[in-house]
């Protein structure tokens, strides 16, 4: 991710590359990474909430950027990091963390689930995770959205409140 990436005021991240294992003329160069577009035109802004750009303020101003594209991560050679490195980075750190059995794919997961349990749409989360269709999304998330006999309890139960609570001045305005 560049600096440019984030724009701190709209609170949102584009995502317009990624890393992926030099290939061709990358690999011939000597670089062990390549960035390319994200797969499928998959480019989209992320909304992200004020404690994330808050964080990479943070970064920005304590560890800095690194090199003319103004990284936020690097690895050797000043490019991003090869994805054995985070791998290997993420595993020490769960491993010190005393966090077993949790891969850096589950972020992602926990990221749908999570803006799901908040009541987001279909449509919301496909596009926060670069989906190239609904039917992805639906494909791989269906279970945790709420269910109709879900939705019909809730409803029911709130209008059956709602019926069930007398207004606070009934028993003095009833006629009886």
């Amino acid at each position: 991710m560049r600096v440019t990436d984030v724009d701190f005021l709209r609170r949102t991240i584009g995502v317009r590359r990624q890393v992926q294992r030099a290939t061709g003329d990358d690999l011939a160069a000597g670089h062990a990474v390549s960035i390319v577009p994200p797969k499928y035109g998959s480019e989209r802004d992320v909304f992200v909430p004020d404690e994330l750009t808050t964080i990479i303020a943070w970064h920005v101003k304590h560890v800095g950027v690194r090199g003319e594209e103004r990284w936020l991560f690097v690895g050797d050679g000043g490019m991003p990091p090869h994805a054995n490195s985070i791998v290997y980075w993420w595993k020490k750190t769960t491993t010190k963390a005393g966090v077993e059995g949790v891969k850096l794919h589950d972020l992602r997961h926990y990221f749908a689930s999570g803006l799901i349990a908040a009541g987001c749409s279909v449509a919301t989360v496909q596009r926060a995770l670069g989906h190239s269709s609904p039917s992805i999304t639906l494909n791989t998330y269906t279970h945790l959205w709420p269910t109709a006999e879900d939705h019909t309890r809730k409803a029911a139960g709130a209008m059956m409140r709602a019926a069930m609570t007398a207004p606070a001045d009934y028993s003095r305005t009833e006629q009886g």
